[in-house]
């Protein structure tokens, strides 16, 4: 009763005692107020550097009649296992079946239009798109709670030619056990997940493109 605590401490309640000592407690005012004026700012800068730094955290999920149902859980994708299928339409309305794409490396990539990191690393993206042969490398990014519309517009504006799938309950985002967005998932031509990349990456570097050539020369 009478304090306040955060993740750092807990301060007392200015009122608490002030009868008992009004002396003490203006006094107790003026330190625990320059404390909060110090305190406050950092705590700010260190929310923003964390969102810049691991990306945006994923918003409330969008709901509907499938993803209420406690039975339509999919298992978590994990690493050095067969990545969940799934089937999604793009914004043209092209579907996309992962399993149907089994013979190739596959770049899947988890975005919003709403999250900075997201449009930070997508020219990168786009680059690598252009760079990879189409017939063994398949790029798929799939829209996190947004809006459809927005993302047509946005990818057309910038020359984005990658696919944008649409996951309507982000049954697909809970099947991946997406945290937040930008995330990537590399999957290899059997269908098994080999890498997962929290945050944005430059996809153009010869260091990702070493990476995605040699799970295409397996």
């Amino acid at each position: 009763p009478g304090r306040l605590c955060i993740v750092i401490g807990c301060f007392r309640d200015p009122k608490e005692g002030a009868k008992n000592n009004p002396v003490g407690d203006i006094r107790r005012q003026k330190v625990e107020r320059d404390m909060w004026q110090k305190i406050v700012p950092g705590i700010a800068l260190l929310v923003v550097l964390s969102m810049s730094i691991a990306g945006c955290e994923k918003p409330q999920e969008q709901s509907g009649p499938q993803s209420q149902s406690p039975f339509n859980k999919l298992p978590v994708a994990e690493v050095g296992k067969q990545a969940p299928d799934f089937i999604l339409q793009d914004t043209s309305g092209k579907t996309w079946k992962l399993s149907d794409l089994k013979g190739q490396v596959v770049f899947i990539n988890f975005w919003a239009t709403w999250c900075p990191p997201c449009r930070e690393e997508m020219p990168s993206m786009q680059e690598l798109y252009g760079a990879m042969p189409t017939d063994r490398f398949k790029m798929l990014t799939i829209l996190s709670n947004d809006d459809p519309e927005l993302a047509k517009t946005f990818v057309a504006k910038f020359g984005y030619t990658f696919p944008v799938l649409i996951d309507p309950f982000s049954e697909t985002g809970q099947a991946y056990g997406l945290t937040g967005v930008p995330e990537t998932y590399i999957v290899d031509k059997q269908g098994v997940l080999r890498q997962k990349y929290l945050g944005p990456r430059l996809w153009n570097s010869a260091q990702a493109r070493k990476l995605l050539l040699s799970y295409m020369n397996q």
